[in-house]
């Protein structure tokens, strides 16, 4: 080595340059090429100051030589930098591609040999050919058979002359991470997607309960098979009491578990305070974070994210880990995505539960209005028979009386079953219900003798919570009043009832009652015996009378008027 800068000549000098060539041996040891293909072999190898290009191949070879004589630069690269000529052999490699392929030395390989022959996933399929032919760039994505993803960029050489250009710049980039985390969102959507798939042999097939199981048993199995975490706890927020209500719990202790949380930011733990706030919360070190408390034994780091479902926060979904610092950002981002899809998962259960629970309430309903005259015809025919053994047959008597708890025992043992097979939180409390809050659990007698009447009351009331009881004649509604050992908050009864009038009824119920809450009902200028002016006379309220055919309203006002009235008297007394 002469210790002289060394200069790469390439090409053949012409006459003219010769006494360049003389000028420049004085101080520079000059290397000659033989041809481009030789100086870039050259270049990957050995270390040179300057180039010069003859004349000769200026236009061949100059923007060529002038790339890769940006070597050192390529060689820093993060991602690799590979020449190809137009049959894909290397012509050179920076570092970063002998390092992927475990080899020193790579030139004159096959690109995709030394990939192992990968499958090119698009969007070009011809990468390589495309950018040759179109003189454009070109992309695709490789995959290697040990599961490794490529990104390629194929830019072609230009050159002043017509020809078709002969050599390509690929970039090489490494999106294996990428691809494994496109491909894990996706399985996490499918997994979620799954989670909310209520198919119709479940539904039919299975008990509510046996669904919440399912969900349960499916949460856990994605949470630990895909996410790769072992300890999991979800709870959901009482959204009246702020209490966060314990759904599935693997990997906490009993106590943990089991612990009382609510939605606030302090002294609830991590939980609370994300249930509180509807943020994450990523704890890397349990023992020096002011708001964790143990859930896991032992537990060194955890990832609490909120379930929510139409921006409203539903639940908690808490995952811990042995180890410090064991969750990265990506894990929470993984972990949110899944909670999104647990969230409509359980919201898709909540809706299916109240679907049942209306189902049943719809069939509970039914059950109650067909045996509803019915009943009620029972408990007339058993006052009428009372009447007549009453102070001879005290025997025959009781039997009816106990005839009369028992069909009003049917009607409470229905409305028992329906709230047992639609409890309030799934069926809640309707808006037309809880405007007439004093008609809840009263007691109404409505006496007519038209059946479709009688059926009305029973709808119309019992929606707003009445307990309705019908007569079909004044003797039976006056029978009905003697017989019941709790009086009735209301009586609505005919004006013209086959044997009695309005008057004479309210008469009759003045002898046992010492207040009567009594109504009367009368299609317009239909009141012989001035009936309504009489009862007035003796003591019917003034509002207390519906003429036929009267609105829903009315009937309401009408009946939680004289509830209110009668009530007043009570606490009066």
């Amino acid at each position: 080595m002469s210790g002289l800068p060394r200069i790469l000549i390439i090409g053949a000098p012409s006459n003219a340059d010769n006494r360049l060539l003389e000028q420049m041996s004085s101080s520079n040891e000059l290397v000659r090429a033989a041809n481009p293909m030789d100086a870039i072999e050259r270049l990957a190898k050995e270390q040179f100051c300057g180039i010069h290009v003859f004349n000769d191949l200026a236009s061949e070879g100059a923007e060529l030589i002038q790339m890769v004589g940006s070597e050192r630069l390529l060689e820093e690269m993060p991602d690799g930098v590979v020449l190809l000529d137009a049959d894909s052999k290397i012509l050179w490699a920076n570092r970063r591609m002998c390092h992927w392929w475990h080899r020193d030395d790579v030139a004159h390989e096959g690109f995709y040999t030394l990939f192992g022959d990968p499958e090119i996933l698009g969007p070009s399929f011809c990468p390589f050919s495309t950018a040759l032919a179109t003189c454009e760039p070109c992309c695709s994505k490789l995959r290697t058979t040990n599961n490794q993803y490529f990104e390629v960029h194929a830019s072609p050489i230009r050159n002043t002359r017509s020809e078709p250009p002969q050599y390509l710049i690929i970039s090489v980039r490494d999106i294996t991470q990428e691809m494994l985390q496109q491909q894990k969102l996706a399985a996490i959507h499918k997994a979620g997607a799954e989670l909310a798939d209520l198919k119709p042999d479940e539904i039919f097939d299975m008990q509510v309960e046996e669904r919440i199981e399912l969900l349960k048993s499916n949460i856990l199995h994605h949470t630990k098979d895909l996410l790769k975490f072992d300890v999991v706890e979800i709870r959901l927020l009482d959204q009246k009491t702020g209490e966060l209500m314990p759904l599935l719990a693997e990997g906490m202790t009993l106590e943990a578990a089991e612990r009382p949380l609510f939605a606030l930011p302090q002294n609830n733990g991590v939980t609370g305070y994300v249930a509180a706030t509807g943020r994450s919360y990523l704890c890397e070190d349990t023992t020096d974070d002011p708001l964790y408390i143990e859930g896991c034994e032992a537990a060194k780091s955890s990832l609490t994210v909120p379930l929510i479902e139409h921006d409203v926060v539903i639940g908690t979904f808490n995952v811990e880990s042995p180890k410090p610092g064991a969750f990265t950002e990506s894990d929470r981002q993984f972990l949110e995505i899944f909670s999104r899809d647990v969230a409509v998962a359980l919201n898709t259960l909540e809706l299916l539960v109240a679907q049942q629970a209306n189902t049943a309430q719809a069939s509970v309903e039914e059950i109650h209005r067909e045996v509803a005259l019915p009943v009620d015809a029972i408990l007339n025919d058993a006052v009428n028979v009372m009447e007549r053994y009453i102070g001879h047959e005290p025997e025959v008597v009781g039997q009816l009386q106990r005839i009369l708890r028992n069909a009003r025992d049917i009607k409470q043992v229905i409305h028992k079953v329906g709230q047992k097979m639609t409890p309030a939180e799934a069926v809640p409390e309707s808006p037309e219900r809880s405007a007439w809050p004093r008609l809840s659990r009263r007691c109404v007698l409505v006496a007519d003798a038209d059946e479709s009447v009688r059926s009305a009351a029973h709808a119309l009331l019992e929606r707003y919570g009445c307990e309705v009881e019908t007569a079909r004649t004044g003797a039976e509604a006056v029978y009905m009043v003697r017989n019941r050992d709790e009086r009735y908050d209301v009586i609505i009864a005919d004006v013209r009832l086959p044997d009695l009038t309005g008057y004479d009824l309210l008469v009759k119920l003045q002898g046992i009652l010492s207040h009567v809450p009594l109504v009367l009902m009368s299609g317009f200028g239909y009141d012989p015996g001035h009936s309504i002016v009489k009862a007035r006379q003796a003591g019917l309220r003034s509002n207390a009378v519906l003429y036929k055919p009267f609105r829903l309203d009315q009937l309401l006002e009408t009946v939680d008027s004289i509830i209110e009235y009668s009530d007043s008297l009570a606490s009066a007394t």
